[in-house]
């Protein structure tokens, strides 16, 4: 052909597009020439490997909005559990602290005051003899009437106080009615102006002391004489005090 123009060995360009006028007609198609072209690198992605143990990835669970965590791997033989949030309450606030018990106050003896207290075969003892304590020169007794009939003779000068009371680890002179205390009074000689007198103090006791039928007060020294009479609690006993010179018939 002489239209076309030999460019290699079998190897040919297309012509030129014919008009439009042509497009359409089957009769020119077979003025396209077939060329044969250079065959082109064919482009061969690299085979793709299997894992032998394939993975999961899965986002961890994530607090509240778009906030990205990084991802947990997992294996295919483990168990997938969702991450459920727990809304309930964290026990903090339960743990409220109760209500505090007063301290009540404590009049025991502590200090100073505990280094003076007295303990008599394991008993506290209410009492302390002051230091013009003294033991007396006289014979002076105690003599115990119910009514009219005497009852003993109570001999009080061989120490320089005697503790009367229903307890008897600690009594000296030791006494069973109901309404006398367990520490009830104490008989104490004192050396006062020169003489060495007998004095009788309340132990703070339940039912009082009387003395000649007047009730004393607690912790308060009252000085004794001959024929005063005695009285402790609601006994009917009464004590009178005399010495070893005054006649038992002089007595009320």
């Amino acid at each position: 052909m002489k239209d076309n123009v030999k460019i290699k060995d079998e190897e040919f360009t297309r012509p030129k597009k014919p008009s439009r006028q042509y497009s359409d007609s089957r009769s020119h198609h077979s003025s396209y020439i077939k060329v044969k072209r250079e065959p082109e690198e064919s482009y061969n992605p690299p085979h793709k490997r299997r894992l032998n143990d394939p993975v999961i990835l899965k986002p961890e669970f994530s607090r509240r909005g778009n906030r990205v965590c990084s991802p947990v791997v997992l294996n295919d033989n483990e168990e997938i559990s969702e991450v459920k949030p727990d809304f309930g309450r964290s026990g903090l606030l339960d743990k409220q602290p109760g209500p505090v018990a007063r301290q009540k106050a404590n009049f025991e003896l502590s200090g100073k005051l505990a280094e003076d207290t007295n303990v008599f075969k394991g008993v506290v003892i209410k009492y302390n003899e002051p230091e013009d304590a003294r033991k007396p020169t006289t014979h002076w007794r105690l003599y115990a009437f119910k009514g009219n009939k005497t009852l003993s003779i109570l001999h009080i000068h061989r120490q320089s106080g005697f503790l009367i009371g229903r307890d008897r680890k600690v009594a000296d002179i030791p006494m069973d009615h109901p309404s006398i205390s367990k520490q009830h009074a104490v008989l104490q000689y004192r050396l006062v102006r020169g003489l060495i007198r007998l004095y009788i103090i309340d132990l703070e006791s339940a039912n009082g002391t009387y003395l000649n039928n007047n009730r004393i007060e607690s912790r308060r020294y009252y000085e004794l004489l001959e024929k005063d009479v005695i009285k402790f609690g609601f006994s009917t006993r009464e004590y009178v005090v005399m010495t070893s010179e005054t006649d038992i018939d002089d007595s009320p």
